[in-house]
């Protein structure tokens, strides 16, 4: 009832674990009661093509009803983690997404053509990061360089390509589409929105990067709207998307797939509870058997939107 095709990979359920939140797919394997066999993708730490040590402390600050990061892409290069992570992985487990980020349009493509030779599923593009000097939202919010991004990856490797699009743009839809025609395979939608916070008594930013990206249940509206929006794209083509930001329980994931959504990511919630696939994916079976639906894919896109045309206002 739960499985999912996505991108003509067969997914046990419409569970992703979310890239930076689950690091290179073994950090939560301490937790007892946790296997990433309980989601259907992985989606490993944001990768580039040299090891970055990431910015200057502090790093992240909770907010309320989330957590602003500001990790800086830190990670040992995609030649480290190609010859002594990836082995260290499971491929009978679940599905493993790698997750790129490059400085420049070729970048992209060299890290693209990395991961075409190894183990992972598919190729989450990263062109949406808000806490990283080059590579970040810079491309994210530019549909034209965005589809040159895609255009480049998708030359060099028969992966699916995911496209992580960015809140922090005036017309996500229209960056989707164009991303489209570049021959994105997916969407993530959405990647974590700009934010900073500040300590009044020294006046400076908690952060040492400024600024980061917040995440967890205060980003959820935002991300279904965008999430709807994209699917208006992506519907007429069959094109799937991760809806993400601030899934912490069952509804949360419904509303994303009944918004569109094909999977939903799991990451911040993660750090509220470790365990939550589990709880999620039971609470996804008993809505299915209660509201008589055969299958999960049943209920993506099944919004039902009020007319906005119809007035209500009786007041005379």
């Amino acid at each position: 009832m739960l499985a999912v095709e996505f991108c003509g990979l067969r997914l046990r359920n419409p569970l992703v674990l979310l890239s930076g939140c689950v690091g290179f797919g073994r950090e939560y394997d301490r937790v007892q009661g946790f296997s990433n066999a309980l989601a259907g993708a992985v989606c490993l730490k944001g990768t580039t093509l040299k090891e970055r040590l990431g910015n200057q402390p502090h790093r992240m600050a909770e907010t309320p009803s989330g957590m602003l990061n500001s990790i800086g892409l830190q990670n040992p290069g995609a030649h480290h983690v190609l010859k002594k992570l990836l082995p260290l992985l499971h491929p009978h487990e679940t599905h493993y997404i790698a997750n790129i980020s490059g400085a420049t349009v070729e970048e992209f493509g060299e890290l693209a053509a990395l991961f075409d030779d190894s183990p992972v599923s598919a190729i989450e593009i990263n062109v949406s990061c808000p806490n990283v000097r080059r590579g970040g939202m810079e491309f994210g919010n530019d549909p034209e360089l965005c589809a040159r991004v895609i255009e480049l990856c998708k030359s060099r490797t028969g992966k699916p390509l995911i496209t992580k699009l960015s809140p922090n743009q005036t017309d996500v839809a229209a960056n989707a589409r164009r991303c489209l025609e570049a021959g994105s395979d997916a969407f993530a939608v959405i990647n974590t929105v700009a934010g900073m916070a500040i300590d009044p008594e020294r006046r400076r930013p908690i952060l040492g990067y400024n600024q980061g990206g917040l995440s967890g249940p205060a980003v959820k509206p935002i991300a279904l709207l965008k999430v709807h929006e994209v699917y208006q794209v992506t519907r007429p083509h069959g094109v799937p998307i991760i809806g993400q930001g601030g899934i912490c329980g069952v509804d949360d994931a419904l509303e994303f797939l009944i918004a569109g959504a094909t999977a939903v990511g799991l990451g911040t919630g993660l750090f509220y509870d470790p365990l939550l696939c589990g709880r999620v994916n039971e609470g996804l079976l008993d809505y299915l058997r209660r509201h008589h639906f055969r299958k999960i894919t049943e209920l993506t896109g099944s919004l039902r939107l009020h007319d906005p045309a119809r007035r209500t206002d009786d007041s005379g």
